[in-house]
């Protein structure tokens, strides 16, 4: 190759890396996350501390969902900047592994890399950390989906103008998510039928030229409507720790409403495994699906081994 078609090459790498870096998700670019290096099929990322994140304000713990939609969205950047920019992708499943609860003040940081591309499927592992990437928060292997529609967020114009609305978290200081934030801010809502409710909005968009909801927000509800129903089957008041979560994407979350319910597979004295679903229009034809482990936090007076 010739020394000005290498510089071509890496002039449209670079053209391809900033349009990455300023045209991603509504929620991603919200939430504050920043693409801060990258190299061909490599990301990493950042994102900055806000009390909106806390899933639990007793203990000032991230919520897991933010994690989750972070890796969901760093991973995506590392499979873009694997291809040429031209092809949509997709989130076709994610798993999570929690190593240790993000330290509360802290950024977040990930480093992802799409290590195998095939014709049709891209393979990425990542993860997240706050000080050094040897010490990581959570671990994350997902595939994505090569040409998955026909939009291209690079270059199509976004279904919605103007400014999205801020992440914030209404005071409900007697509802259900009264201790988390980010449940909150997603305006999550306990149904008559004990199902929950996401309602649409801007804030929670993936891609916004369908548009489509964020892949790491379902993730998100999945494991909300898990919490819930963990601590209320068990009457259980402080909210359970999570080890894994897989999630399995089914169809496109498009702009509607999402319901979900989970279930407890199993119960051990100290971990839980639980199923969840969720779907719109549609119980029969679920979006998405999750399956994963929780730890038990110890009853006041009790240790656990």
């Amino acid at each position: 190759m010739s020394d000005t078609s290498i510089s071509a090459a890496s002039e449209a790498f670079e053209q391809l890396a900033e349009a990455i870096r300023h045209r991603r998700s509504v929620y991603g670019h919200i939430s504050g996350l920043r693409m801060d290096r990258f190299a061909p099929g490599e990301a990493w990322s950042t994102l900055p501390y806000r009390p909106v994140f806390v899933g639990d304000s007793d203990t000032g713990v991230i919520h897991g969902g933010v994690v989750t939609a972070m890796l969901d969205e760093s991973c995506g950047m590392a499979v873009q900047l694997a291809l040429d920019g031209s092809r949509a992708i997709a989130t076709l499943d994610l798993r999570i592994d929690y190593q240790k609860p993000a330290t509360p003040g802290l950024d977040i940081k990930a480093h992802a890399v799409c290590y195998r591309v095939t014709r049709s499927i891209a393979f990425v592992r990542a993860t997240a950390y706050q000080e050094e990437e040897s010490e990581p928060v959570a671990t994350a292997t997902a595939c994505f989906m090569i040409g998955a529609n026909r939009t291209n967020m690079l270059t199509d114009r976004p279904a919605f103008t103007g400014a999205p609305p801020p992440l914030e978290a209404p005071d409900d200081p007697s509802g259900p998510f009264a201790t988390s934030p980010f449940a909150r801010c997603l305006g999550i809502r306990l149904a008559d039928d004990d199902t929950l409710v996401m309602p649409f909005s801007q804030q929670i968009i993936g891609n916004p030229v369908l548009p489509a909801i964020h892949g790491g927000m379902t993730g998100a509800f999945l494991e909300t409507s898990a919490i819930i129903t963990v601590m209320r089957e068990l009457g259980v008041d402080a909210p359970p720790k999570p080890i894994g979560l897989t999630v399995n994407y089914l169809r496109s979350g498009r702009a509607l409403d999402t319901i979900a319910s989970a279930s407890i597979v199993k119960q051990g004295r100290r971990v839980v495994a639980f199923e969840a679903r969720a779907w719109q229009d549609d119980a029969a034809k679920p979006i998405a699906t999750a399956f994963g482990h929780f730890m038990l936090r110890p009853e006041p007076g009790q240790e656990h081994d």
